[in-house]
């Protein structure tokens, strides 16, 4: 039987200790476990920066693979905790959309996590995710970690939608450590972006423009993303989360 593998997506950052504490309740309760850090660098309580990030990796990990998410502005509040089995993987956190990705693919089932009379009101992280991320890495029964759990909280990256004039009209959802602005825009093909002002060419890649310049290619994800070769655009443009983008064809 293959070891089993835990990952970490947190806002925590490194230098606190929040993040060892978890992995102490993790290595203590499950050695056998391997503990992947996957990032401990989302933008303090920016659910939709880890819900993204998430969207991004959690398919391609190994089945069975436990991945624990926790940025969690509400913790203490009413929100609940859970516990999400999909795609014979699993995801725990918050229940804050942050897992979203995981909760749209079909044949979800979902557990509410109880928190215990003893848990921390402001560390569900290391009382509350870790244990029942060490009840799956031993073996233990999903079902066994609680009561089913009808509504989760689910966001939504907006869709785009195409004006009178032809144009497609989306905008910017996040913004990446190399300062470009990742667009919902889908399964764009040639043609130009107008964004803060400016209108900028679709090319295939960023080196097609000098650098310094600006450009609109198609990153990994399929998703159509603002550029600066060499550059942020984010520095730039002057463009951020929420700013509009309209792709013209042709």
């Amino acid at each position: 039987m293959s070891r089993p593998l835990v990952t970490l997506l947190t806002d925590f950052g490194t230098a606190d200790g929040y993040v060892a504490e978890m992995k102490g309740v993790l290595m203590t309760g499950a050695r056998e476990a391997t503990i992947l850090d996957l990032s401990h660098e989302i933008p303090p309580q920016d659910v939709d920066a880890a819900r993204l990030a998430l969207a991004r990796y959690w398919k391609r990990f190994p089945e069975g693979t436990i991945h624990v998410v926790v940025v969690d502005p509400g913790v203490g509040t009413p929100r609940a905790a859970i516990a999400v089995e999909s795609q014979r993987r699993y995801l725990i956190g918050p229940d804050n959309g942050v897992l979203s990705p995981a909760l749209l693919a079909p044949g979800v089932r979902v557990v509410e996590l109880p928190v215990a009379a003893g848990a921390s009101h402001t560390f569900h992280g290391r009382d509350v995710f870790a244990p029942a991320a060490v009840h799956l890495a031993t073996g233990q029964a999903f079902d066994a970690l609680g009561a089913p759990f009808a509504e989760p909280v689910i966001r939504r990256t907006p869709e785009p939608h195409r004006a009178p004039d032809g144009s497609v009209v989306g905008q910017v959802v996040t913004i990446d450590r190399f300062g470009n602005a990742i667009t919902n825009l889908l399964g764009v093909r040639g043609g130009t972006v107008e964004i803060v002002g400016r209108t900028i060419p679709v090319r295939r890649v960023y080196g097609d423009v000098a650098t310094g310049a600006p450009v609109a290619v198609v990153g990994s994800s399929g998703l159509l993303e603002i550029a600066v070769r060499d550059g942020s655009a984010a520095a730039q443009l002057g463009v951020a989360r929420g700013a509009p983008v309209t792709h013209r064809a042709g």
